[in-house]
This record gives C-alpha cells, sequence and structure tokens, in this order.
C-alpha cells in the first residue's frame, strides 16, 4: 500500500525534527506531507531541512492561520488526488507517537476503511492528563457517541488512518468543521455509509513543548456540530417513520 502521513504544523519548530524523524523510523517506507499554515517560529523552513535530510517529505505552505479543518482538507485533498491507497493523520507536538504508526496501517491492510488512535478501548491511555482535561474528553466522546451513534469510543482522536477509496467516497473537502471537530465529521460520516471502522489502542500524552491549539471556541464549536447532526438524523427518521392509526 502507497501510505502518505499528513501533518498540519503551527509553531511546532519546537517539536516538527523529533516527529518527523519518529515517522520515517516507524514507517520507512511512508511519504510525509507537511501542511505548514505559514508558522512565524520558521516550523515551515525546519520541516523543508528535514525533508532535503530524508526524502519522501513534502511541506505544504500555506498563505496564513486557517484553523485544523482546512490544513486537513488541504493535506487529504492532496493525497486522494495523488492516489495514495492509505493517508494517516496525526499531530505535530509528540501527543501521538510515531511508534503506533505500523498498527494503524496494519489495521487498513487488514480490511479496515478506517483505523483510530483510540485512547478509550482496552489498553489505550491518556498518562499524565489532570483530571478535568479527562472528564472533558470522556463527557465530550459520550456526548458524540450518544447524538451521532457512531459507536466509536475515541471519535475526537486525530491519530487515525483511512483507506482512501473510502475517505474519498465521503468527500472531506466538503466538510464543515474548522478546528478539532473535523476528526468527529469525518468519522460520522464514515459510520453513515457503513465504513469499517477499527479502534487501536494507543498512549496520548500531552505535549512537552510549545503551546496547545485547543480553545472553548474550538470546543463549542465541536459540540455545537454534533448536536446539530444528531438532531437531524432523528428528526429524518421520525419523518421516515409510518404514522399509526
Amino acid at each position: 500500500m502507497r501510505a502518505l502521513v499528513v501533518v498540519p504544523t503551527y509553531n511546532e519548530a519546537f517539536n516538527v525534527v523529533e516527529v518527523l524523524h519518529g515517522i520515517r523510523a516507524a514507517a520507512p517506507d511512508a511519504d510525509v506531507l507537511v501542511v505548514d499554515d505559514s508558522s512565524p517560529d520558521g516550523t515551515g523552513a525546519m520541516a523543508e531541512g528535514v525533508a532535503a535530510e530524508l526524502g519522501q517529505i513534502d511541506v505544504l505552505h500555506r498563505p496564513s492561520k486557517d484553523g485544523l479543518g482546512p490544513a486537513y482538507r488541504a493535506g487529504l485533498g492532496l493525497g486522494i488526488e495523488r492516489g495514495y491507497d492509505v493517508i494517516v493523520q496525526m499531530d505535530a507536538d509528540l501527543s501521538h507517537d510515531p511508534v503506533a504508526l505500523p498498527a494503524l496501517l496494519g489495521a487498513i491492510a487488514g480490511g479496515a476503511d478506517v483505523a483510530i488512535g483510540s485512547r478509550y478501548v482496552t489498553g489505550g491511555s491518556i498518562p499524565h492528563w489532570p483530571w478535568h482535561r479527562r472528564a472533558l474528553s470522556r463527557y465530550g466522546n459520550a456526548y458524540t457517541g450518544f447524538a451521532l451513534r457512531t459507536g466509536i469510543a475515541d471519535a475526537t482522536s486525530g491519530y487515525r488512518a483511512y483507506r482512501v477509496t473510502t475517505l474519498a467516497a465521503v468527500d472531506p473537502a466538503t466538510t464543515r468543521a474548522t478546528g478539532y471537530g473535523i476528526q468527529i465529521e469525518i468519522a460520522y460520516r464514515m459510520s453513515k455509509v457503513g465504513a469499517t471502522i477499527v479502534e487501536v489502542p494507543i498512549a496520548f500524552t500531552d505535549r512537552k513543548r510549545g503551546t496547545s491549539k485547543m480553545s472553548m471556541k474550538i470546543i463549542a464549536e465541536e459540540m455545537l456540530l454534533v448536536s446539530w447532526w444528531g438532531a437531524r438524523d432523528r428528526a429524518g427518521s421520525r419523518s421516515r417513520t409510518p404514522s399509526t392509526p
């Protein structure tokens, strides 16, 4: 399988060299696409330097900071256009350990359409997280599962692999989320078309360097979109149910 790893970046100069070397060590045959939103700290230039050193790495320089959703739409779109068999998405802050790449790619090779690196299945973990972050993440995933009925324990995970034929069928270019909600949106679309979704346990570690991009605005967008999709699905189900005399 031809595999592409898409890594969006914004101000990840402290981490980008290490993560790219980690990807090359864990998945030496995979290509990498860094999608950089014109990071003022020079992340894009550093990624270019690693690309010249290691090869099989491209850097897409976007003109401005536009959010995670648009960055992934650009990266996934290029992967589909270039004819890859599998696209992996992962963060650049080292919270996603490249060591898990073979397991995600192996799940796709084994027949899955989506392989999600999951914190909330047996063997998954979130070491060193404070209780309030654990509670917020657990609540968000529980609410998403209830509203959208996807059956996914960790729909918010950004570490995952897609079979490209199935990904193209749900047309990620038409997704709406601007932030981390794109993870939920694509997983939701995949579940609606009957894709085979598996969850691979991972250890999600908090970033050691740099600043988190998560904000209350992003969390609010996720919850609003999930609520809208869930309400729309339930309204559609009721309209298809024959009335009783």
